[in-house]
């Protein structure tokens, strides 16, 4: 019963990428482009990143698409990209928000490559697992410099910090967990339909 409600049949996705041929580049290319752009046009009519979360999305579906390589990657360079090209997100959490959405990415892949979860379940596991880890991050870096931000700005302790993004980003939290799994589907749908196309034409 659990591992009919966990475990998924098997599925066109993820198709792992393990950066052993050109193919592999561009999406990860693609998906980091993505993540930085919708960001940044976010930006410009006012919606705070850190409210709808639209980074994440990307690493996330990156991950569960094309394995935790592909998740990792896209979500060690997204922020570092957009740092470098728009300034966001601010130095003081960019750390932080490094190594928190390289988590989704790493987590999501790997539950979805290696033990075969259904997206839903990945996802969720990538939510907590990710957040977790940006609570040590936050904590480790209090502890070296005595200081710790959240997206609002610096905050009192670390866990205030960490409240303070997570309570944020609720709206984010909510648009992903609708959203993803329904991308996931349909790209899944859409690979499964031209596979399908691909075999009547090779029969006839």
């Amino acid at each position: 019963m659990i591992n009919r409600i966990a475990i998924s049949k098997p599925q066109p996705l993820p198709l792992i990428l393990k950066y052993t041929d050109a193919r592999s580049y561009i999406f990860t290319a693609v998906f980091v482009a993505l993540a930085v752009l919708v960001p940044w046009v976010c930006h410009q009519f006012h919606l705070a990143g850190a409210t709808f979360l639209p980074m994440h999305v990307f690493v996330m579906i990156a991950g569960l698409m094309f394995g935790w390589r592909a998740g990792v990657a896209t979500g060690l360079l997204t922020p570092l990209i957009s740092y470098l090209t728009s300034g966001m997100p601010v130095l003081s959490i960019l750390p932080q928000i490094t190594v928190e959405i390289s988590t989704y990415g790493l987590v999501a892949g790997a539950l979805r490559e290696r033990y075969h979860l259904r997206t839903l379940w990945a996802l969720l596991g990538a939510m907590v697992g990710g957040r977790l880890v940006l609570l040590a991050t936050i904590v480790i870096v209090y502890l070296i410099t005595g200081e710790s931000h959240s997206p609002l700005g610096q905050e009192t302790s670390p866990f205030l910090a960490f409240w303070a993004a997570v309570k944020q980003g609720w709206p984010g939290i909510v648009i992903q967990l609708v959203s993803i799994p329904l991308i996931v589907w349909l790209a899944a749908k859409l690979l499964s339909r031209k596979g399908q196309t691909g075999e009547d034409t090779h029969e006839r």
